[in-house]
């Protein structure tokens, strides 16, 4: 099936088909795990390297950053090359990057190696999602993409009870060193189960400008924000450093208008149902990414408990994504995404403020197990519908560079809530302090919540009623479509 354009024929009740799913699943916990694995190593990395605010920052932002800035090449080089290929290289790069952290003897060559940990996740990210599009039959995408949605949503959520294991048992090198023997069952998997496809009408030139310009407004939009917390904002580098971002981001949006072969065409954008879900995405996974960096670190440093402790903490959460989320894809395929897309940021949002509360002194039970139920409860709610409407709102030849601009736009989330709740609730310096991490987590915590009841509105006002209505308008009925 190389080469070809969309295999459209497996279902998830054959062996190609659940080996498929295990592989994507798979290469994308890869991603997922060490997305929020690192905030429970957190306060042992600053004890042991000597770390900052700002350089635990950068450690997990500078993972983010590149992943953010590459997806979209990432997206385009599957489609251009062959999605499973590039599936297979991230996986390859991405594990070779883990060794690096997980020697690296400076808080310095950590953030580099984490970085070079994005550039691995750019590249098989975006095929993960691709591949299931187009090679699962329509009547089994919604159910392959739901499971997708949960285990590896439930990947990111266990994040923290196994980071705090590992941590406790092994030390914080070992949270890079598990995904070795993990990239090696991903490409086993891959090999074996997973068909070859890509976009026959793929732009032969790949957008070189478009991905410099998004990395430079990227990196300097978040270095100024991180630095903001630390020199104040009448700091002249952090200032100028600002507008070099601002500038760097409207240059990317008038190359992407212009070229021919754009990483990001503006005009999936002119679809309403395609802007809608990425924008409540940017709300939504900034929310999500904020509670759960503050909620470990807090549990630890303020309320005293051990890695271990703060971990298991969102367990409840992951059992219900494992559980449940790929009835909340089915359900969301059944009745349309608004309404799951709209009740699910709003039941997470009203677990952020309960999680508000948390304190010196907080018990499990009734400070933070109710919080986590009914966070977890809205992700069930919220992310497959949202992953299937991002991936159904663009013709299905784009599939790669719709799955790359959903994840990029999640990605750049997760990097600006790490970069500005801190400079929101007032952190400082002081990340590590009991006495500053105590009355800025719930500031942070109620940020969050109004971040979710963002995404709810814009799923109410541009997300479609029906799974149907999402579908882009079909060129061949003499309706243009958006791409």
């Amino acid at each position: 099936m190389a080469g070809g354009g969309s295999t459209s024929g497996m279902t998830l009740g054959t062996s190609a088909g659940r080996g498929t799913l295990l592989a994507t699943v798979l290469g994308s916990a890869l991603v997922f795990l060490d997305g929020t694995i690192v905030g429970i190593a957190l306060p042992t990395i600053a004890d042991d390297l000597g770390a900052t605010t700002a350089g635990l920052q950068w450690t997990v932002n500078g993972y983010a950053l590149t992943l953010a800035a590459l997806l979209l090449l990432g997206g385009s080089l599957g489609d251009r090359f062959g999605r499973r290929r590039l599936f297979l290289v991230g996986t390859v790069a991405f594990a070779s990057a883990s060794v690096l952290c997980a020697l690296a003897p400076t808080v310095g060559l950590l953030v580099a190696a984490r970085a070079l940990q994005g550039v691995g996740g750019a590249l098989l990210t975006p095929g993960s999602l691709a591949i299931l599009q187009g090679s699962f039959a329509e009547q089994d995408r919604a159910r392959a993409i739901g499971a997708w949605s949960g285990l590896s949503g439930a990947a990111g959520a266990i994040a923290p009870f196994l980071g705090g294991w590992i941590v406790e048992q092994a030390g914080w090198r070992w949270v890079f060193g598990i995904n070795i023997p993990l990239a090696a069952l991903v490409v086993v998997v891959a090999l074996r189960w997973v068909p070859e496809s890509s976009d026959p009408e793929a732009p032969r030139r790949l957008d070189w400008l478009g991905t410099v310009l998004a990395g430079t407004s990227l990196g300097a939009l978040t270095w100024s924000l991180t630095a903001w917390s630390e020199r104040g904002r009448a700091d002249a580098t952090v200032a100028a450093a600002g507008v070099a971002g601002v500038l760097a981001l409207g240059a990317f949006v008038a190359a992407e208008a212009r070229s021919d072969h754009a990483a990001l065409p503006l005009r999936l954008f002119r679809w309403r149902p395609f802007a809608a879900v990425n924008l409540a995405t940017l709300l939504v996974y900034a929310a999500l990414t904020g509670i759960f960096f503050f909620l470990p670190v807090t549990l630890q440093v303020v309320v005293g408990w051990s890695p271990l402790a703060a971990g298991v903490a969102a367990l409840p959460s992951t059992l219900l994504m494992l559980l449940l989320s790929a009835r909340g894809g089915a359900l969301g395929a059944r009745i349309g995404p608004r309404i799951p897309m709209t009740t699910g940021p709003l039941l997470a949002g009203a677990g952020a403020l309960l999680l508000a509360g948390i304190g010196p002194g907080t018990g499990y039970v009734t400070g933070v197990l109710p919080g986590v139920v009914v966070v977890g409860a809205g992700l069930v709610l919220t992310v497959a519908p949202l992953t299937a409407t991002a991936l159904g709102a663009a013709p299905d030849h784009l599939a790669g560079v719709a799955s790359a601009t959903n994840n990029a736009v999640a990605r750049v989330a997760g990097l600006l809530a790490v970069a500005v709740l801190p400079l929101v609730a007032g952190v400082g310096a002081g990340l590590s302090d009991p006495a500053v991490l105590a009355g800025a987590h719930p500031v942070a915590m109620r940020a969050c919540a109004v971040l979710m009841a963002a995404g709810a509105v814009v799923a109410v006002v541009g997300v479609p009623g029906s799974a149907a209505a999402v579908r882009p308008p079909d060129p061949r009925r003499g309706r243009r479509a958006p791409a």
